[in-house]
C-alpha cells in the first residue's frame, strides 16, 4: 500500500494489530456520506466506488478505487464525515485502522506526510480540472477524455465498464442516454471498438482531439493559474 510502503516491519505489524478486519460484499455500503470518519480504511483488495446524492436527488460519482489504497483520506484528517457513500464494487478486504493512529504516523513519519500531502495536492487539482470540465466541456469531450485516461492506466489498454452505464453516466454528469448515443457515435467513426463489458481504444489521436475540442482549459490555465 502506496501509504505504508516507507514503514519498517515492526510499524507495519503495529498497524495490522491494531487494525480492525471487515469484509464486503459487491454493492454493500462500506460508509455513507457525512458519517463520522473515526477509521482510516484500508483498501486491501477489490474495487470500490464513491458517489454521493444532491438535494435533488441527483447521483454524482467521483470514481472507482482498487486496492490496495487508503480511502477518503481527507474525512479522517479533517473530521468531518465521509465525503461521499463507499461502495464495495466487488467483493472487498478491508481493515479499519483508528483516526488516531493514522494521525501519529503523519505526526510521526516524514514520508507518510509527504505522501498525504502529495495526494491531498493531486486531489484539489483534479478536482479543480473536474470543475471546469463539467461547467465548460460538452460530454463528448469528457467521454473522450475519460476513456483516454482509463485506457493509459490499462495494462491491455482497454477499458472496463465495471459498472452499469447509469453509473458513467454519473460519473461524467450526464444521463445515461447521452452517454449511449456517444458511444455508438464514437465506434461509428471508428474510434472505439465497444463490447459488453469493454471499450477498446482504436484511434487515440483521433480521440484525443475530441477529448481537446472546445476545451477551455488551456486558456483558463494561462489566464487564472499565473
Amino acid at each position: 500500500m502506496p501509504l505504508l510502503a516507507a514503514l519498517p516491519e515492526d510499524r507495519l505489524r503495529a498497524l495490522w494489530s491494531h487494525s480492525l478486519p471487515r469484509r464486503h460484499h459487491a454493492g454493500e455500503v462500506i460508509r455513507g456520506a457525512g458519517e463520522p470518519a473515526e477509521y482510516l480504511l484500508l483498501l486491501l483488495r477489490g474495487r470500490v466506488s464513491a458517489a454521493t446524492t444532491t438535494a435533488a436527488g441527483r447521483v454524482v460519482r467521483f470514481g472507482d478505487w482498487t486496492g490496495p489504497c487508503a480511502l477518503d483520506k481527507v474525512a479522517v484528517i479533517d473530521g468531518r464525515g465521509h465525503t461521499a457513500t463507499l461502495t464495495a464494487v466487488t467483493h472487498c478486504t478491508v481493515r479499519s485502522l483508528p483516526r488516531t493512529r493514522f494521525e501519529e504516523l503523519v505526526d510521526d513519519v516524514p514520508a507518510v506526510r509527504r505522501h498525504v500531502l502529495r495526494l491531498l495536492a493531486d486531489n484539489a487539482r483534479q478536482q479543480q480540472e473536474r470543475f471546469v470540465d463539467a461547467v465548460t466541456l460538452p460530454v463528448e469531450a469528457r467521454l473522450a477524455a475519460w476513456l483516454l485516461a482509463q485506457a493509459a492506466a490499462s495494462p491491455q489498454g482497454e477499458v472496463e465498464l465495471s459498472g452499469t452505464q447509469q453509473e458513467l453516466a454519473d460519473l461524467l454528469g450526464t444521463t445515461r442516454v447521452t452517454v449511449n448515443r456517444l458511444l455508438a457515435q464514437l465506434r461509428r467513426d471508428g474510434l472505439v471498438e465497444v463490447t459488453r463489458h469493454t471499450v477498446a481504444v482504436l484511434a487515440p489521436e483521433l480521440l484525443a482531439l475530441r477529448a481537446t475540442e472546445s476545451s477551455p482549459r488551456t486558456s483558463y490555465r494561462r489566464n487564472h493559474m499565473g
